[in-house]
């Protein structure tokens, strides 16, 4: 339910890599264990390597700070799956969404072989080492290169840089909305052309959201679907 996320609007976010012990993995690990092996069974391409989650995070002064650590994705997806969180680890990511010319929100449909398959929302990925400079961790540049990844398209010179953060469900979502000059139509074409010349591509499609109506409430991850419920306006 969007009602689940508590909505905050930054000017910034900035983000450190931290020790941390997580005990919920420790004392969870042959649980774990058992729900990757089964998991992994069903996706053999998914794999096992290290993520960035979030163990603490405040807003100051319109900042958000967040403090990540290293685990492993195995942690990650049986803690999520499990559904009950421990009130201090979190998924914590960021997205750009690309809004078109013409009022119109691109999202993407996960591959058969990911860990969200089938699930629709803004291109993106929980970041992992990758994004590490030296002890900070570039959530900005993580957005930018998930999405870029995805959908070969880049951001428009001098794109804004506000955010907004979705926190509910175990993850603190750190939205970029980004307008894009192109139509709608237009933008879609250009990252499915992307999509089909790539030969792994992480997506199994792209699609336009036009209007609240086309929020589906079984697909849209819970944290796109509470953003857009705010921002996506009728068309007339």
């Amino acid at each position: 339910m969007s009602e689940a996320f508590r909505t905050t609007r930054l000017r910034g976010i900035e983000a450190r890599l931290v020790p941390y012990a997580w005990p919920w993995a420790r004392d969870n690990a042959r649980a774990i264990a058992a729900h990757w092996e089964r998991r992994h069974a069903a996706r053999p391409a998914m794999f096992d390597g290290v993520v960035l989650l979030s163990c603490a995070c405040a807003v100051t002064d319109g900042i958000g700070r967040i403090d990540l650590f290293e685990a492993r994705f195995s942690q990650l997806i049986a803690y999520r799956e499990g559904g009950r969180f421990d009130g201090r680890v979190a998924n914590a990511f960021a997205a750009i969404v690309p809004w078109s010319a013409d009022g119109a929100v691109l999202v993407g449909e996960m591959g058969a072989h990911t860990a969200n398959a089938g699930q629709l929302y803004f291109p993106c990925g929980t970041p992992d080492r990758d994004d590490l400079r030296g002890a900070a961790v570039d959530l900005t540049g993580s957005a930018e290169r998930e999405f870029t990844e995805e959908t070969g398209l880049r951001l428009p010179e001098g794109a804004a840089e506000d955010w907004t953060l979705l926190a509910g469900e175990g993850q603190l979502a750190f939205l970029r909305p980004v307008r894009f000059p192109e139509t709608a139509d237009a933008l879609l074409a250009r990252a499915e052309a992307h999509r089909r010349a790539e030969a792994e591509p992480e997506l199994a499609g792209l699609r336009l959201l036009r209007q609240p109506a086309d929020l589906d409430p079984v697909r849209l991850a819970g944290f796109a679907r509470a953003y857009l419920t705010q921002t996506l306006v009728d068309i007339p």
